[in-house]
């Protein structure tokens, strides 16, 4: 197995970087993404990278802390949409190959989501 810290450290600098083919590299094809404050739910590497892509405004992500372990990695991040600053944590599973399997992202609040993503993610 690879290490999950340097494939989730990876993965967020993709994502800030826009760099959707390495972000796509990282993620096993099956990959779920769960956002439990929206209760939205996308399943697969494509619908995710999309959502991803899609997702509007000017955001930026910055890592403040990684805890790893074989399999499994949590993160506390620091994002900006525009002028709005937040914190995240997000748990993350690997697959037997060392890609993220599973990412589920927890915000500092419940929100309902913006429109334009019901092609891409289920309600739950």
């Amino acid at each position: 197995m690879t290490d999950l810290r340097k494939t989730v450290e990876s993965y967020w600098a993709a994502a800030d970087a826009r760099n959707w083919g390495a972000f796509a590299d990282l993620l096993a094809e099956g990959v779920v993404y769960t956002l439990p404050q929206t209760r939205e739910r996308i399943s697969g590497r494509e619908r995710y990278v999309e959502f991803n892509r899609e997702y509007p405004g000017d955001w930026h992500v910055r890592i403040e802390r990684v805890i790893a372990e074989p399999g499994q990695a949590v993160t506390w991040t620091h994002v900006t949409v525009g002028l709005e600053e937040m914190h995240a944590i997000t748990f993350f599973t690997a697959d037997e190959e060392g890609r993220i399997d599973t990412v589920t992202d927890f915000w500092p609040e419940p929100y309902e989501p913006p429109p334009g993503r019901e092609h891409l993610a289920e309600r739950f």
